[in-house]
């Protein structure tokens, strides 16, 4: 059940909840391929996800499927999930700050106060400054960051041409002063975010 990828995602794509049981062990083989390389280590502990239409899909029926609540949760779950699917020239990202110790993670995340101002896309030495997904402040009062992050990178045509080209060198950068890492994507990881561009 090969899911198609779109610029947008309605009510109207959503598939009621036992034609996606019945399909769900095939469509997850095939989001799994589809997420293969789309994941983007930053770092030793940042790790980005950049998402699809597929992925924000999958997450929407997956919503549906556990909790069952039917329309009025779906157009609760679009009013989340929709805005993070790529929209022609826009790439779309889930940052986590992975860190299985607790009193570790605690201690780690009071540093990164405003990490989420300091995430970009460069692509041919061009930034795209990462823009927040959502009105949320990802940042507590006393400078303690959230461990998870949505961002939307809206690209130019220019940018999105070298992309697609596959020819320029993409990093993902995280410019904060107590974390300060970039990561070289691989030609498989611009190859998968070329084909979310229209």
């Amino acid at each position: 059940m090969p899911i198609e990828s779109k610029t947008s995602l309605t009510a109207g794509d959503i598939i009621p909840n036992a034609e996606f049981e019945a399909n769900r062990k095939e469509l997850q083989a095939e989001l799994r391929a589809h997420k293969q390389h789309r994941r983007i280590d930053v770092g030793p502990f940042a790790s980005i996800f950049f998402e699809s239409y597929f992925t924000m899909w999958w997450q929407i029926q997956e919503m549906l499927r556990v909790e069952g609540g039917g329309e009025e949760q779906l157009a609760d779950e679009l009013v989340a999930y929709a805005p993070m699917v790529p929209g022609g020239r826009n790439l779309s990202a889930t940052m986590m700050l992975q860190i299985e110790d607790p009193v570790r993670r605690a201690r780690e995340l009071s540093t990164l106060g405003g990490i989420e101002h300091e995430v970009s896309l460069v692509i041919g030495g061009e930034a795209v400054k990462g823009e927040a997904e959502d009105d949320l402040d990802r940042t507590t009062a006393d400078g303690k960051a959230s461990s998870v992050h949505f961002f939307l990178f809206p690209l130019s045509d220019r940018q999105a041409a070298a992309l697609k080209s596959g020819e320029a060198e993409v990093q993902f950068r995280i410019s904060h002063p107590n974390y300060n890492h970039i990561a070289i994507l691989t030609a498989d990881q611009k190859t998968a975010l070329a084909a979310d561009l229209t």
